[in-house]
This record gives C-alpha cells, sequence and structure tokens, in this order.
C-alpha cells in the first residue's frame, strides 16, 4: 500500500469514533433535562440496593416486583414526608418574607423606634455615631431579601408541574436501575479505557462519598436544624420549619453553620425585651446544637470522604449554586470524583510528568 492510500481499518475506526461522539453528543443533548433526575436516580438506587435484595430473596427471585416493593418503601418513607414538610417550609417562607420586610421597613421609617431598639443592644454606645447608615442598610437588605424570597418561592410554586414530572422520571429510572443496576455498571465501566484497578476505585469513591454525605451532611444537618428549631418553637419564634430548614442547609459550613441564624434570633429576643429568652436560646444552640457535628461527624462519616474539608466545602456550596437543593448530594460527589481522576491521571502518566519540586519558604528577615 503507498504512502496516499488511506488505511480502511483507521478509516473505519476514525469514522465510527465520529459517530458516535455525534450521537452521543445529540442524545445527551435530547435528555440533559433529565439528567438530574437520573442520577439522582442511581444514587438512590444505589443506597436501596441492600432493600432490593431482600425483597428478591421474600418474593422468590421476582425482580420485578422487588423493584416495585422497594420504590414504595421509598415513596412512603421519604417522598411523602418530605413533600409535605417542603410545602410547610414554603407556606412559612412566603409568610416570614411578608412579615419581615414591613417590619423591618416599618421601623426604618420611624427612626425614633428604630433608635429605641438599638439602644437596647449591648454594643449601642458603639452603634451610635453609625445609626444613620444603619438605618439605610437595614432598609435596602430587607427590601433585597424581600424581593429574592418573594421570588424564589414564586418561581418554586410554577415549577410544580416540572417537579412532580422529575420525581416520575427519577422513580422509573429506579425501577430499572435496581433490577439492572449491575450490569448497567458492569457495561458502562467495560466502555471506559481504564484499567480495572481505577474503575474500582472511582466506583469505591462514588459509593463512600455519597455514603458519607447521606449520613454526614444530611443527617447532622437534620440534627441540627431540628434542635435549633425546636429551640426557636420553645422561645416563641414564628416559622420554625422555615428557620430549622435554613440551618439544616447552613449546618455545611464549618466554624459558623447554623450560627448565622440563631445569633440574630437571639439578637432579636434582646432587642425586644426578651432577654431570658436571649440568654437560653443562645446557652442551647451553642452548647447542644452547635456541638453535634463536632460529636456525630467523625462517628458517621469516619474516613469515607478523604477529602479536605475546605474541598468539601466548596464541593457543596458549588454544587448547591449549581444543581440547587440536591447539591447538597450531587456536589461533594463531583468534588471526590474529580480529585479521584486527577490521582489516577498523575499515576497513569507519572513516567512522563516532571518531579515534583518542593516549595521553600525563605523565613522572614529577624528585622520585620
Amino acid at each position: 500500500m503507498s504512502d496516499g492510500d488511506i488505511d480502511p481499518l483507521k478509516f473505519r475506526r476514525g469514522f465510527l469514533l465520529l459517530l458516535v461522539l455525534g450521537i452521543s453528543a445529540i442524545f445527551f443533548a435530547m435528555i440533559r433535562s433529565f439528567l438530574m433526575a437520573i442520577f439522582l436516580a442511581a444514587i438512590f438506587s444505589g443506597m436501596l440496593y441492600g432493600v432490593y435484595r431482600r425483597f428478591v430473596r421474600w418474593f422468590r427471585g421476582r425482580e420485578s416486583l422487588a423493584s416495585i416493593a422497594t420504590i414504595l418503601v421509598f415513596i412512603v418513607l421519604l417522598v411523602v414526608p418530605l413533600t409535605a414538610f417542603l410545602g410547610l417550609v414554603t407556606t412559612q417562607a412566603l409568610e416570614v418574607s411578608e412579615a419581615v420586610g414591613p417590619w423591618i421597613q416599618q421601623q426604618v421609617s420611624e427612626p425614633d423606634e428604630l433608635d429605641r431598639l438599638l439602644e437596647r443592644l449591648p454594643f449601642a454606645d458603639r452603634l451610635a455615631p453609625y445609626n444613620e447608615q444603619v438605618t439605610q442598610k437595614v432598609g435596602e437588605v430587607a427590601g433585597r431579601v424581600g424581593g429574592f424570597v418573594v421570588s424564589k418561592l414564586a418561581a418554586a410554586t410554577k415549577g410544580t408541574v416540572i417537579f412532580l414530572f422529575m420525581l416520575f422520571v427519577m422513580l422509573y429510572a429506579m425501577f430499572f436501575f435496581l433490577k439492572d443496576g449491575p450490569s448497567l455498571l458492569n457495561r458502562i465501566l467495560y466502555y471506559m479505557p481504564l484499567s480495572p484497578e481505577a474503575e474500582d476505585r472511582m466506583v469505591e469513591k462514588f459509593v463512600s462519598v455519597t455514603r458519607a454525605t447521606i449520613k454526614g451532611t444530611l443527617v447532622i444537618g437534620i440534627l441540627q436544624g431540628a434542635l435549633a428549631g425546636g429551640a426557636f418553637a420553645v422561645v416563641g419564634i414564628p416559622a420554625v420549619a422555615f428557620w430549622g430548614t435554613i440551618m439544616a442547609v447552613l449546618s455545611i459550613l464549618p466554624g459558623v453553620g447554623i450560627a448565622i441564624v440563631w445569633i440574630p434570633g437571639a439578637i432579636y429576643l434582646a432587642v425586644i425585651g426578651r432577654v431570658g429568652a436571649a440568654v437560653g436560646l443562645t446557652l442551647w444552640c451553642a452548647l447542644v446544637a452547635g456541638t453535634v457535628d463536632n460529636l456525630l461527624r467523625p462517628r458517621l462519616v469516619g474516613r469515607d470522604t478523604q477529602m479536605p474539608d475546605l474541598l468539601i466545602l466548596l464541593g457543596t456550596l458549588g454544587g448547591l449554586t449549581l444543581f440547587g437543593a440536591v447539591g447538597l448530594i450531587v456536589g461533594p460527589i463531583v468534588a471526590a470524583l474529580f480529585v479521584t481522576v486527577w490521582e489516577i491521571y498523575g499515576e497513569t502518566f507519572k513516567d512522563i510528568l516532571p518531579e515534583p519540586t518542593p516549595v521553600r519558604v525563605e523565613p522572614a528577615p529577624s528585622g520585620e
């Protein structure tokens, strides 16, 4: 064969590769709206696979019946309670947005009343020179927060039909993932040009981080939100489900977490003259609800993630920004896979990559 001839085998392989990439791109463009529902279906199917296998034994190998039973358990124990609770949270969020904004604006429109409220704070003397600026900023924040909450709630209401449709897609996908999950996973791994060790490593990381996220972020968040929200109910702060949910989400932030919510709550109680309630709320949230993370996270999560706390935080916040509420689960998983892929890359190409050079930090001159 001359140099100008085209190798038929290479041509066919190149054409097939382009065809695969083109058709795959079109297919993923078609289903991109459902990718998150499918991804969540894969996660929940993996979590419930042990329950599914137990049903298979109970139903003497009838996999379709076992899959349906597993999905029904999932709906009864998680979907229905969560949907009802989110409905309550949405209602309370609307009440808060309708009540807090006008209240703050009323205080801003009545400077004398606002001044009297500020004078009750322990550090009122330090704020005195800045009362005008504080009043202006409080008004701006109140308007922006109120508008943001109302717009998000309106969007959530409009998206109810879409949510129900995506829930149907997720449950339908779970039915097949439970039945055919192992074979589907093996087929996906077969098409990946990685070594078996690298494939096992990625699957193990996916499973371990998912387990750690569910046990750590969600369980601890729910406990902290419930404990702090219960304290809000005791001291008489309204919309406890809404504030408890906000604190459950904010519990992912190390160091501050739920304090972003309960500290303003305690300040509010002190401003309106309920100093005892403010002290009690502070003690409970700081000594009980605030220490749940330190006590339970090492036992629930253990060494499952094996990732720096900063990367977990960035993955969670980035997931929330990109994917919404499901980002609490998806974000850390993507971050873990990101680290794992780069580790595999470094090990695969270690022969051609340069040796890392230690960074030397020169000590500061003694005179500084």
